[in-house]
């Protein structure tokens, strides 16, 4: 898929302070550097503006936000909470999260401001509900244009439907397979989806822009996006099919030189990677331990070794909130940010411009995350948007599928959504195949916990296909395969070692299968294997087992590669469907399904 060009997004652009810039330097060289003279600072200055100007230096407002995951409606249990933490140490849950809400707090936030500017760190789509999910997340575009996003990045998840399918809605079209869902052909995305690592395999060149510029009154700001370097393992070999994925540090730094003799000084890079901060809370002083003692993981790595021309970074990834000071290569303070998921908060950083030098003084950043409250009023174009989608969506997001008697959540080690599903694809399995002999399923799979309390207007207790479709919106196969014995144990090593050993992947494990998890050694010796056990009796290593997984740990997606080496191959319905039909089977309004005591694992340590 070609790159989108400059004039497309020129030509769509709504706002005038938006403008593109390219490989091939639509912002030419000297116009860029005649901006930044200090003689253009009074032509400049906006007498008035909340974003303080005083001469020499322009505050710009950088709004931020990522891993929206088309949660367009405000989620539902935890996932549509965040952590608080209170003056005097203690924390509490605040309600969070809805574009209506969002819209709301954004418009808000940027009243007063001339030089504000709003980008995403990616995953703006991809494991959607329904209401976006269903119409291959057009509705979530439609949304993103209606929040003025400026810039975002790629995530993993932009891949879910693969390259042709991210082209669609960054440039616009009707789906080639489901066609049109309104009168109206759908526009596609104002604002540029930024894949600075992501390359054709044939042309080696980026799959889309690697970069762009916002430009508002001499004042110029660029971003770089990245996604992770191991979106493959992640996502579905069809997915990624003809791209390549670069090293994320590597390709930064490559665009901020290239930037730098483009003229743009001051560079933001919105990196679809995160990290680990110390404190669920969203509003944890992250530098309190001293700097960058508050975050682990991939992240902080990354933002060691990415140039000093860079002035911040926008992260995700992770789904976690934090706003945390990482020095960069020379020593300098630099700000890394993450605001959460699921719209639930927003980032709101100052950046002071230097006029003079056409640089962010990186000493005077301020940056804070603010939640996503619905104690405002609601965005009434979000309000109708999201009413034209439902209307559509409701003939089929409103079918009852089951009925549960209390919350079953996604959290822990394993949970007991997770052993749910696992029951769910093992019961399927065997309508396939009775032999069928334990079922595996990936956490990440796993999407949003299944609430109680009614959503909409079907009652407590009730499980709707919409419900269904945001805990598992992938429409993976369910797939059956035989391993032997010690192909079982691998895989469970995998979990804790290989890929998984940083950042370990618990597997949710059917009914029958047992083992204990011991973390307090280290790599694959945390999984027992004398613990290992299958209705009571050891794993042995020389028989056939017959394994139900998803078509992704099928494909030894999330770092599984002995679960891609089954043999006898059997492939089902969707995940969805299994979960629908265990839900029907086992459940009815007088006789529900009580969550699962999610206790297969015995963790040591």
């Amino acid at each position: 898929m070609p790159a989108t060009s400059p004039a497309h997004h020129q030509r769509r652009r709504r706002r005038t302070n938006r403008l593109l810039a390219t490989a091939a330097g639509v912002l030419t060289v000297g116009a860029l550097a005649a901006a930044a003279l200090p003689g253009s600072a009074s032509a400049g200055e906006d007498h008035g503006d909340k974003g303080t100007s005083h001469g020499r230096y322009q505050d710009v407002q950088l709004l931020s936000f990522n891993d929206l995951h088309g949660n367009l409606e405000p989620p539902s249990g935890s996932s549509g909470r965040v952590t608080e933490l209170q003056p005097d140490g203690t924390t509490k849950t605040v309600d969070a999260g809805g574009v209506e809400y969002l819209a709301t707090h954004l418009r808000k936030a940027r009243k007063g401001n001339r030089y504000s500017v709003t980008a995403a760190g990616g995953d703006m789509v991809g494991a959607s509900p329904l209401i976006s999910g269903l119409f291959h997340d057009e509705p979530t575009i439609e949304a993103l244009n209606k929040l003025d996003l400026d810039v975002t990045s790629v995530g993993n998840h932009e891949f879910d439907e693969g390259a042709a399918e991210l082209g669609r809605l960054q440039n616009g079209g009707c789906h080639p397979v489901d066609g049109c869902y309104t009168d109206k052909e759908f526009k596609g995305a104002d604002f540029p989806y930024l894949a600075a690592n992501v390359l054709d395999e044939k042309t080696k060149k980026p799959l889309l822009e690697p970069y762009w510029v916002w430009e508002r009154n001499g004042v110029n700001v660029g971003f770089i996006g990245v996604t992770l370097e191991g979106t493959p393992n992640i996502v579905s070999a069809e997915g990624v099919k003809g791209l390549t994925f670069e090293d994320e540090v590597e390709t930064i730094n490559k665009y901020a030189e290239e930037l730098q003799r483009q003229g743009v000084k001051s560079i933001v890079a919105l990196i679809h990677e995160g990290g680990f901060p110390a404190s669920s809370s969203y509003n944890y002083d992250c530098d309190s331990p001293g700097a960058g003692d508050g975050i682990s993981g991939p992240i902080a790595d990354i933002a060691k070794n990415v140039s000093p021309q860079v002035d911040a970074l926008v992260t995700g990834h992770t789904h976690n909130a934090y706003v945390c000071t990482i020095p960069d290569p020379a020593g300098k303070p630099r700000t890394v940010t993450s605001a959460a998921s699921f719209g639930r908060l927003y980032t709101d950083t100052t950046l002071t411009y230097d006029r003079w030098t056409g640089d962010i003084a990186r000493t005077a950043v301020k940056s804070a995350n603010h939640v996503v409250t619905r104690d405002v009023r609601k965005a009434r174009d979000m309000t109708r948007l999201i009413g034209k989608w439902n209307t559509l969506a409701a003939p089929i997001g409103n079918r009852p599928i089951g009925y549960i008697s209390g919350d079953i959540v996604k959290d822990g080690t394993e949970s007991p959504l997770g052993d749910l599903i696992a029951d769910a694809q093992l019961e399927y399995g065997r309508t396939l195949d009775a032999e069928t002999d334990l079922a595996l399923m990936n956490p990440g799979g796993i999407r949003a916990s299944l609430t109680y309390a009614a959503g909409g207007a079907e009652g407590d207790g009730v499980v709707t296909f919409a419900e269904g479709f945001t805990v598992q919106p992938f429409a993976n196969t369910v797939n059956l395969q035989d391993f032997t014995g010690a192909q079982v144990i691998q895989a469970l090593k995998e979990q804790v070692s290989g890929a998984n050993e940083a950042a370990p992947k618990i597997l949710q494990i059917s009914s029958g299968l047992t083992y204990t998890l011991d973390l307090t050694k280290t790599g694959a010796d945390r999984v027992v294997t004398d613990s290992i056990r299958l209705g009571g009796s050891p794993i042995d290593p020389s028989a056939t087992y017959r394994v139900a997984t998803n078509s992704f740990l099928a494909g030894g997606g999330d770092g599984f590669p002995t679960l891609g080496q089954g043999t006898n191959d059997l492939v089902g319905e969707d995940d969805l469907a299994a979960l629908e039909q265990y839900l029907t089977a086992n459940s009815t309004a007088t006789n529900p399904i009580a969550p699962p005591k999610a206790d297969r694992v015995t963790i040591v340590g």
